[in-house]
């Protein structure tokens, strides 16, 4: 079953011509896109999280929110950085928006990327232990995390406080089943390996911060690869989810022409640059008439390989035109990658 999710990075500024002025209309249109895409078909609906800029940065108020105003989609993020946060308040607020959510929340997370801050997560109060590094801290927080999301017992009791009860004590709430719908943001080869053995789900991205000379999609689909061997040598009984993330933009009238038409006459193709003083390889953009990109997306082998296409949307341009560009891309693309309305769970 192939699934379909938008992702938005949550942009908002007065510039001319955005219809998300303020933090305040970038939530509430995320609501509103959210329960508009469920009632298209769309099968979840997820957002970035990034701090110190004018981006989504809080995430389970948000999707608490489009729990509510939604029954069928998965809601989830694309992707948390652990160094910024306290695992074990983290699995309170993580468990209390499954419970909202009836068990839809899909969380993804990573050690974070390049961001506009320095030692950002310092400012957050949260600093590498001595001989750690960011990379080392975020998994680190990340274990404790899982183990807490999972029931396990992370404080000692105060037997004056807790009824007379001793030993240890979990977090709560608990949500049975979350700590199976976590997802590590792999921007390598290796570091999808490692998502692998530690039993978490794959979340790709558009870029991978490496480089071998091959095409985007086959660079990616080789990490797949390597992340389902991984996965089986661990010996971990359920079936893992991978997504991928792509910029599907569908030209269908003079509306989508005036906003996209030199992206498609410039024509889609791979970047190569240097990313945090690391060589990395961008995916193309697919920009055109809805034939060519239903076969070029057949034609993708990362898409093909991943369960679940996450459709990166431009937000700023509003609720409605953004439903408008999902619906096309259903509509017109989708069937040609394997999905369907009738594995979506759309019910006419």
């Amino acid at each position: 079953m192939k699934r379909i999710g938008f992702l938005s990075f949550g942009h908002w500024s007065p510039a001319p011509g955005s219809r998300t002025r303020t933090a305040q209309d970038m939530l509430l249109q995320s609501i509103e896109l959210a329960a508009a895409a469920e009632e298209l078909g769309i099968d979840g609906a997820f957002f970035r999280v990034h701090h110190f800029a004018r981006q989504q940065a809080s995430p389970f108020p948000l999707l608490a929110a489009v729990a509510t105003r939604t029954r069928r989609i998965e809601i989830g993020t694309g992707v948390i950085d652990m160094r910024y946060e306290n695992p074990l308040y983290m699995a309170e607020e993580a468990a209390a928006t499954d419970l909202i959510s009836g068990s839809r929340l899909q969380l993804g997370i990573s050690r974070g990327s390049p961001e506009p801050a320095r030692n950002g997560a310092a400012a957050f109060g949260y600093v590498p232990a001595e001989g750690e590094t960011d990379a080392d801290m975020a998994r680190r927080h990340t274990g404790d995390f899982r183990r807490s999301i999972s029931g396990a017992e992370m404080v000692e009791a105060d037997p004056r406080y807790a009824g007379g009860a001793t030993g240890r004590l979990p977090v709560q709430p608990q949500s049975p089943g979350l700590s199976e719908r976590v997802w590590w943001g792999a921007g390598t080869r290796k570091t999808a390996v490692w998502a692998a053995e530690m039993g978490m789900n794959l979340m790709s991205s558009t870029l991978l911060t490496e480089d071998t000379g091959v095409p985007f999609d086959e660079l990616q689909a080789e990490q797949i690869g390597l992340f389902r061997q991984a996965w089986a040598d661990a010996g971990h009984e359920r079936p893992p989810r991978i997504s991928v993330s792509r910029s599907v933009l569908p030209i269908t009238d003079e509306e989508d022409q005036s906003y996209f038409g030199l992206s498609a006459l410039r024509g889609g193709r791979d970047q190569v640059g240097r990313l945090d003083g690391t060589l990395a390889r961008f995916g193309k953009s697919y920009v055109g008439a809805p034939d060519v990109l239903a076969g070029q997306l057949a034609a993708d082998a990362a898409v093909q390989a991943a369960d679940t296409l996450l459709l990166t949307i431009p937000n700023q341009l509003g609720v409605e035109y953004n439903a408008k560009l999902l619906d096309n891309v259903l509509q017109h693309v989708a069937p040609a990658i394997g999905w369907s309305p009738a594995d979506s769970g759309l019910r006419n």
